[in-house]
């Protein structure tokens, strides 16, 4: 079984579910005591939501990058980014580690296909919402088309996500919100909801919100991951 490194930290409420997912997985197909490879590299947060407020990208690039070489050195085969907005930088993060990262939009993006999913919501931070890197990935590689919320809407997700999840803060009236949010994206036409940040789960953990399925992409990175240590070695060729 492949030795995975896990960057995380971002925060570390999510980072604790990829542990749990990975080993589970693990276990329910090797069965007796067996647990996932894994070695962890943890942020503090903090110093990389400063780099993320100022744009300073090539900067949290070079430090991503620089654990990920440092999960190398220990002996791990590929990468797994624990956070949907940090696939910003994953290119960069390959080439200074020297390591495959499994990319999170591609786990995503081939799960909604296999459903036979062409037009989705996306919700995430404003930074994996508003910018390219995410959805054109996913128009681009595999012709779905992706929609976001509008602006008002965008700064709500985004506050939920930093003032409350990354605390480990449920709030049922923020709950109510996000359902909210996802009945608009409903009304134009989104066929199901990219939960397009790692903490989101923490807050709507179904499978189906107003009747429309959820895509959670902390549960498929996680599961990929953990297929790809015992036995996937496509699931990187085809990044």
């Amino acid at each position: 079984m492949k030795m995975i490194g896990l960057i995380g930290g971002m925060s570390w409420e999510s980072t604790l579910l990829y542990y749990r997912i990975m080993n589970n997985e693990v276990a329910k197909a090797k069965g007796k005591l067996h647990s996932a490879r894994l070695m962890l590299y943890s942020f503090d947060f903090e110093e990389i939501v400063v780099l993320q407020k100022i744009g300073a990208w090539e900067e949290a690039a070079q430090k991503l990058g620089a654990a990920g070489r440092a999960l190398k050195t220990g002996g791990c085969e590929a990468l797994v980014i624990c956070t949907n907005t940090m696939h910003k930088v994953a290119a960069d993060v390959e080439r200074i580690s020297g390591l495959p990262v499994i990319h999170i939009a591609d786990c995503t993006g081939e799960e909604i296909i296999a459903q036979k999913i062409s037009k989705v919501g996306l919700m995430g931070t404003k930074f994996t919402m508003e910018q390219p890197f995410y959805k054109q990935r996913l128009e681009d590689k595999y012709g779905i088309e992706v929609l976001v919320p509008n602006m008002e809407e965008r700064r709500l997700v985004h506050m939920v996500i930093f003032d409350e999840l990354c605390k480990g803060i449920i709030n049922p009236r923020s709950k109510e919100a996000y359902q909210y949010v996802i009945s608009r994206l409903k009304a134009r036409g989104a066929e199901a909801v990219i939960l397009g940040c790692t903490e989101i789960c923490l807050l709507l953990n179904d499978d189906v919100c107003e009747g429309m399925p959820l895509f959670n992409t902390t549960l498929i990175h996680a599961q990929r991951a953990a297929q790809y240590a015992m036995e996937r070695q496509e699931l990187l060729e085809a990044v």
